[in-house]
């Protein structure tokens, strides 16, 4: 009997189960956000519109307390698709903490985001709320040039904030709402808010986002997390995962796909006939279809809009690289260099079987401002570099003679029989190479040597014959690559059309391509008939 896979479907919220409250604090919350008035509700009397769903999660965060009447949830995940009113629920939370039961007297309650503009719309939706419901409005200071509300009865206050963590220390945020996390392109505000919240005891956070793109950000950790906790994987309740989200292999045509995922379908929003508009224009449009899929059915994308392979089958060659075992193995090495901004790899290729490789990746980059560059690629690059995946060189550039060193030592480690160079960038490391007696070998970046490669490359990762240890910058570099396809059918790696970082990739096709081409037997270096004009293609 074959056991099924736990979902991360929240059915709590639809099966009419016990949510416990022992001291009425969700039957609070609730009725102190139904006696809310919005300005765009069409309810009699511009009532709050707290459909039964949404009062199911309000119950559940506010209701289930310890013995000594503390909240039990001190986090919720809340993965929700574009048009379900994520905001104004998230708005009317922040205003239950700065004037309804859950507030505290000179508690600070934020919202964060990404940007200014976007840490303003969650605090727009709040002004309206207060703008319509008189008592509240009464003892409201608004601080437009703070984008901070102010209770002045309770000296509580409610501010939308953006990323720029330098200002934000000392911090004692009561309630966050980080918004939109996917967007976020570095954690240090996550850090300061999630530090500060540690400050207060009761304190609650609120991720509200839509699904993103990649594995390398804050949103994926986050959101990876809270599904171990829905799968029943991880014990954590104060954790609360709220996801609505679709399966990559689940088709996006499919209305029951969407309505199983927006809940909000079942009131009338999002509209209907407009993801039906949206849909139609995916079937003529891939990159309408991808942006369908991540923001209104949460499908969680890899970073490229057109992914060179499906990465969930590119993760199946995640065991781990044994370099000791593989010391007496033939060997293949790609190597890019980089110009100023990009990264430089040595990618090594050892045969495995007779149709699958073994590869692993050395990566570098300049060490000036790498905090820096992190922020503009929205990857970890510090956190790497102290983890060993990646090695920075001194100055704002990459220093060629570090990359010129560890082909030496992989040279003196493993039987390497080709070095292969993109001459572009590489003429005089590889007239340094060759001088020393190196297998090094020119293979230029055109359509007849890197579309074999590819080709060579994707049959061997779709064909699960590509073992690569789960290095996670040769992961981020597979998934950013965007890929060109000529008039024959022939494709080819395209950094120009590729968002973030491919360089490892394209050192990785070009160590499988020489590797296809290698005979497997001693080391070329070895061969009394080896010359270095011989090798040059």
């Amino acid at each position: 009997m074959t056991v099924p896979i736990p979902t991360t479907f929240p059915a709590w919220i639809y099966d009419g189960s016990e949510i416990p409250d022992p001291f009425g604090r969700g039957e609070a919350a609730v009725s102190w956000l139904k006696a809310l008035r919005h300005p765009k509700s069409r309810a009699a009397r511009s009532v709050f519109q707290l459909d039964p769903w949404q009062e199911r999660v309000v119950r559940r965060i506010y209701g289930p307390c310890r013995p000594d009447g503390t909240r039990i949830v001190k986090t919720v995940v809340l993965l929700l698709p574009r048009g379900n009113r994520k905001t104004s629920l998230c708005a009317a939370l922040a205003l239950l903490h700065t004037y309804g039961p859950e507030r505290v007297n000179g508690g600070e309650v934020i919202s964060a985001a990404s940007d200014r503009k976007q840490a303003r719309i969650a605090l727009d939706e709040a002004l309206g709320i207060i703008g319509v419901v008189p008592p509240i409005k009464q003892i409201t200071a608004a601080q437009e040039y703070k984008n901070r509300i102010v209770n002045t009865r309770r000296r509580s206050f409610y501010e939308a904030i953006s990323c720029d963590a330098g200002t934000q220390h000392g911090r004692t945020p009561v309630f966050v709402i980080a918004d939109e996390l996917h967007a976020w392109k570095k954690r240090d505000l996550w850090d300061v808010l999630k530090s500060g919240l540690v400050k207060t005891p009761g304190s609650l956070l609120i991720v509200a986002t839509t699904a993103g793109r990649g594995q390398e950000n804050i949103a994926h950790d986050i959101v990876e997390d809270a599904r171990r906790v829905a799968r029943g994987a991880v014990d954590d309740p104060s954790i609360l995962p709220i996801l609505f989200e679709t399966a990559k292999e689940e088709d996006w045509r499919d209305e029951a796909v969407w309505r199983r995922v927006n809940p909000g379908l079942a009131h009338g929003y999002p509209d209907i006939e407009g993801l039906r508009q949206l849909a139609r224009e995916g079937e003529r449009r891939p990159g309408d279809r991808e942006a369908f899929r991540q923001l209104n059915l949460n499908v969680w994308l890899d970073h490229s809009a057109d992914p060179f392979v499906d990465m969930d089958v590119y993760d199946e060659g995640s065991a781990p690289v044994d370099l000791d075992a593989l010391e007496g193995e033939p060997c293949w090495l790609g190597v890019d260099l980089s110009s100023n901004g990009d990264l430089t790899c040595i990618v090594a290729a050892w045969r495995d079987g007779e149709d699958g490789y073994i590869v692993h990746p050395w990566f570098f980059c300049p060490e000036d401002n790498l905090r820096t560059r992190a922020e503009r690629d929205g990857v970890p690059y510090p956190l790497w570099a102290e983890r060993g995946f990646i090695t920075p060189t001194p100055g704002n550039v990459v220093d060629f003679r570090f990359v010129e060193d560890t082909i030496r030592d992989l040279c003196a480690r493993f039987r390497v029989q080709e070095i292969a160079f993109d001459p572009h960038l590489a003429r005089n490391t590889l007239n340094t190479l060759l001088e020393e007696g190196f297998p090094a070998v020119e293979m230029r970046q055109g359509w007849v040597t890197m579309a074999p490669a590819v080709k060579e490359l994707e049959r061997a990762v779709v064909g699960r014959r590509f073992i690569h240890g789960a290095h996670p910058v040769l992961r981020w570099n597979f998934e950013n690559i965007a890929v060109h396809t000529d008039p024959a059918g022939n494709r080819m790696f395209h950094k120009g059309k590729s968002r973030d970082r491919i360089d490892g990739a394209v050192a990785g096709a070009m160590a499988v391509a020489r590797a296809a081409a290698g005979d497997g037997g001693g080391s070329i270096y070895e061969s009394d008939e080896w010359s270095p004009e011989l090798m040059v293609l």
